[in-house]
């Protein structure tokens, strides 16, 4: 198997290649920083064209993702957009591909930065979720047991940038999952502030990987 199970505030997670993370108690799937529509932004803000088909990676991953796991409720961790705009104008196909993923499960949108407004495609928005003992939110308060994204962490080894989720005994902080997304280093300030003592990262790719980031 390539994803990786361990353990976070008592609850038992599982860390996927793809930047999901699953909690199979509950059976949810989150996920953080999709920033669909960052093409279409970039060149509506800037001229500059991007290939358009960021969108259709980043579900086709999602869908994958789905397919494995199952989950009675998606929760999507805030910048699923890349602006409010990106949301209102997703293509036609996109969609009804978005709709039929969420068909059958509860589906959250958690408001993020670049998004902070409800959508109007499918599924409830908020501006943080508990479930269980664990609690869902864009960015990092501080607080025990959440689970955060926006920094979009990523972790050198082997000289290779990797994305990668990093978490202590009190938060986590998701990687980015859409496909055009950049990264904040490990070992950065806001980041490193963050957490209590060194985190671990798990890094994605083709198998998720646990790693310490203490040098």
């Amino acid at each position: 198997m390539n994803n990786l199970h361990f353990s976070f505030c008592d609850t038992a997670l599982m860390a996927m290649p793809s930047g999901a993370l699953f909690v199979p108690d509950t059976g949810i799937l989150c996920l953080s920083d999709l920033h669909l529509g960052k093409s279409d932004r970039i060149a509506r803000r800037s001229g500059r064209m991007l290939p358009p088909y960021e969108v259709q990676e980043t579900l086709s991953k999602l869908e994958a993702d789905i397919l494995e796991t199952a989950p009675q409720m998606v929760i999507c961790l805030g910048d699923s957009f890349d602006d409010l705009e990106a949301a209102t104008t997703l293509a036609d196909d996109m969609q009804l591909w978005l709709a039929r993923l969420q068909a059958g499960r509860r589906w959250v949108w958690i408001e993020g930065n670049h998004d902070p407004g409800p959508v109007n495609l499918g599924g409830t928005h908020s501006g943080e979720i508990t479930v269980g003992s664990l609690t869902f939110r864009h960015i990092a308060t501080g607080a025990t047991a959440e689970i955060s994204g926006h920094y979009h962490p990523k972790h050198v080894l082997a000289g290779r940038s990797r994305p990668a989720f990093l978490y202590d005994q009190d938060r986590l902080i998701m990687p980015a999952y859409g496909t055009y997304t950049g990264g904040l280093a490990s070992n950065a300030a806001d980041l490193q502030r963050l957490f209590a003592t060194p985190p671990i990262a798990v890094l994605t790719g083709r198998k998720a990987i646990a790693v310490p980031t203490a040098a």
